[in-house]
């Protein structure tokens, strides 16, 4: 048996013991790479916001406007997702305005045009393209290297429904303290789904709930009440409350199951499926409390002795 590799803890920096005080960004001179940067933005007609140092790294780097037709991603980039770019797009121009600066390096270009790269901003770069807008905030680096170093800086882990949710339950609830009086549906585009400020009100009830086995149900029926926000709030935590005896319920029978010899990563999607009611293609969903009720009483009288392997066997995946 291989030994166990031995881990190391990573020591933990003092509070405020590294980079660089506010006051020290602009401090001292820039090297003449960056001028050369300023040229290129320039001839690119272009115009440079301003110079500073990375407080972090010391580093020197660039805000500037430039003409998005003057802007491309990497040659070696993942392929565009259209359906990113589709939502981007909405968002944007919802939002009516572009709060995300594009990263970008300067490119060699063989024909003396001056180009910039971004290694990590494509989807934002096309939905702006798409929208027609004349130019494109960046965030530039006279370094180069940096379009070949993304995959290792981009180690963000995508949101999986409970991140979503729980960020949504504490949006909606910072937003009713705000603007309680406000209908929730005129949050649409802050909160994205209904079902996920329902979602988020049962994890913070119980930090191991499965929310992933519910969310496509959900989603289909919970959707954004035409009424005061703050007064949404407590219908979703009756939601919530709803939605926990049932998984309650759901942990019971995937024991009893396992007792009788099943055995499947997908047992808990299995029961779930089987509580929703059945919804011929082309009819609308549920509301969501007729869901819930549907749920409750398939829950009450499901009987595991009626399952059988082969019912089990085609359940694949649907699992957060």
């Amino acid at each position: 048996m291989a030994a166990r590799k031995k881990t190391t803890r990573r020591k933990k920096a003092a509070a405020n013991s590294t980079g660089l005080t506010p006051s020290e960004v602009s401090d001292g001179a820039p090297p003449g790479e960056l001028g050369t940067l300023e040229d290129q933005v320039k001839q690119a007609e272009g115009q440079v916001l301003c110079r500073y140092r990375d407080p972090l790294g010391g580093r020197w780097l660039l805000l500037a406007v430039v003409p998005t037709a003057c802007v491309e991603p990497t040659p070696f980039q993942r392929d565009l997702s259209d359906t990113h770019v589709k939502r981007l797009e909405d968002v944007i121009g919802k939002v009516g305005c572009f709060l995300d600066p594009v990263i970008a390096v300067p490119a060699a270009e063989p024909s003396g045009a001056v180009r910039f790269w971004t290694p990590n901003g494509f989807h934002r770069l096309s939905a702006l393209k798409r929208m027609g807008a004349k130019s494109v905030t960046l965030l530039l680096s006279p370094d180069s290297s940096l379009a070949y170093k993304i995959i290792a800086l981009n180690t963000e882990k995508a949101h999986g429904t409970k991140e979503r949710a729980l960020e949504a339950m504490r949006l909606a609830r910072s937003l009713s303290e705000i603007d309680g009086a406000r209908k929730e549906s005129e949050f649409a585009l802050e909160l994205e789904n209904g079902s996920l400020v329902t979602l988020g009100v049962a994890y913070e009830e119980k930090a191991r709930f499965a929310g992933g086995a519910y969310a496509a149900a959900l989603k289909a029926s919970d959707d954004f009440l035409d009424e005061p926000i703050a007064d949404a709030l407590v219908v979703r935590r009756n939601r919530a409350a709803r939605l926990l005896e049932i998984d309650e319920r759901v942990v019971e029978i995937v024991a009893e199951l396992k007792e009788r010899g099943f055995d499947s990563p997908y047992l808990r999607n299995f029961v779930v499926a089987r509580l929703r009611p059945f919804r011929p293609r082309g009819k609308p969903a549920p509301g969501a409390d007729e869901l819930l009720d549907h749920m409750q009483q398939a829950a009450a009288k499901f009987d595991v002795a009626k399952i059988r392997a082969d019912q089990v066997a085609k359940t694949a995946g649907g699992a957060e």
